[in-house]
């Protein structure tokens, strides 16, 4: 219950935060057109820095509703692009893209069907999807290096993916084994 004395929080409509989120998407979309390694380090080295820096930058000057949903937005946007790019050069074969990406689809997937169902929903950052991102860039970088690695990182990706899945869904088990 609110009191006289509470602060009333409010969320701006769109704040700075969501400007640096909207910077991936153009390096999204710019990613596919610059083969050289050094653009594509460049890509990859400003995507990951505007994902980092645009939560802390919320969370420091305050952050919009609208960016609780671009952030993820632009960071799957990013990463299909990105791992389009390693899909058509034939380097990882399709399973493992999807390996790599399985946090992503899982959450693609359950956020539409809260939106069908009328139930949206906003689940915080967590730590596992924090390292699937991570993997996930290292993964492009071996990809970008044509390093040897590539293959034991995407698979590494893919596990911890999984977990992340999992984790994410902790609360949902959870019930589940109430009921």
């Amino acid at each position: 219950m609110l009191g006289l004395n509470t602060p009333v929080v409010r969320r701006a409509a769109f704040a700075v935060a969501d400007g640096i989120t909207l910077l991936r998407i153009p390096l999204a979309i710019a990613f596919p057109f610059f083969p050289g390694t050094n653009e594509r380090l460049v890509l990859l080295g400003l995507s990951a820095a505007t994902d980092f820096s645009d939560g802390i930058v919320a969370r420091r000057f305050g952050g919009s509703r609208l960016g609780v949903l671009l952030d993820p937005v632009a960071d799957k946007l990013f990463m299909a692009f990105a791992f389009g790019v390693v899909l058509f050069s034939g380097t990882l074969a399709w399973w493992e893209i999807v390996a790599v990406l399985a946090r992503d689809i899982v959450a693609t997937v359950a956020f539409a069907v809260t939106l069908i169902t009328g139930r949206p929903a906003v689940v915080p950052a967590r730590l596992g999807g924090k390292v699937v991102t991570l993997m996930q860039f290292l993964t492009l970088v071996a990809f970008v290096m044509d390093w040897p690695v590539l293959h034991n990182a995407a698979w590494a990706t893919g596990a911890v993916a999984v977990y992340a899945v999992y984790d994410y869904n902790k609360p949902f088990f959870r019930k589940l084994r109430k009921s």
